[in-house]
């Protein structure tokens, strides 16, 4: 069996090639004596980076920085504190405005029967004939008995009474047996003599206004044939 040992010419044993290469792995890794040095070789002794803490071991992992809250803008703050008093100022004109329909002043029709026709109805009818070319219109308002035949049983009434003569004498009544402006209503008209007849005056209408109640009559008297040219 032929010796490992290499023989050179001058017979001396030269070294194996394992001998030749142990020290240089030794020195590869060994640790310098100039300066500490870390090295890549493991060793049992060293602590987790990850589990250790940073006063443990100075390698290990620091937590990342949290960053420090920001704070709103001076003008923003503002805007944020003057926003519930700016709510309230809106508001008000809603209360106001609901307050000023709640007091809101009562309509004509609102006023006591009597009153409304002396202060209100009369004068508007007047100036609406009037306007129909009716110059010497007589109207009065009285409380009596309604002069058609057949009612002489009936209780008095409060009655308008219209009248005037340039073609004739013609005449027109509008009762009131309810004295309520919104109750029954009646009619009846004449030339020279006392009506015959007793008809029903805005009975299909749901709610009786002055402006109505003032053009429910022209018209009728104008279907009479009473106003204008008639």
């Amino acid at each position: 069996m032929a010796d490992e040992t290499n023989h050179n010419q001058a017979g001396e044993v030269a070294p194996s090639t394992v001998d030749k290469q142990a020290p240089s792995v030794a020195e590869e890794h060994a640790p310098s004596t100039d300066s500490p040095e870390a090295t890549d070789i493991p060793t049992a002794n060293a602590p987790d980076p990850k589990a250790a803490t940073p006063e443990d071991n100075p390698n290990a992992a620091k937590p990342a920085a949290v960053p420090p809250k920001r704070e709103k803008p001076a003008a923003a703050k503002a805007a944020t504190a003057e926003k519930p008093a700016a709510d309230a100022t809106a508001e008000k004109p809603a209360a106001a405005a609901k307050a000023a329909k709640k007091e809101k002043a009562p309509s004509v029709e609102d006023k006591p029967f009597v009153e409304f026709i002396e202060q209100d109805y009369l004068p508007a009818l007047q100036k609406a004939i009037a306007q129909q070319g009716v110059q010497d219109l007589q109207v009065s308002f009285a409380k009596q008995k309604v002069p058609i035949t057949g009612f002489e049983s009936a209780e008095e009434c409060w009655q308008i009474i219209g009248s005037w003569s340039e073609i004739g004498k013609r005449q027109f009544n509008l009762y009131f047996p309810e004295e309520d402006i919104q109750g029954k209503k009646g009619f009846s008209c004449n030339e020279g003599k006392n009506p015959s007849t007793f008809e029903s005056f805005l009975i299909d209408e749901r709610k009786i206004t002055l402006d109505l109640l003032v053009y429910g009559l022209v018209q009728r008297l104008g279907g009479q044939k009473w106003l204008g040219r008639n």
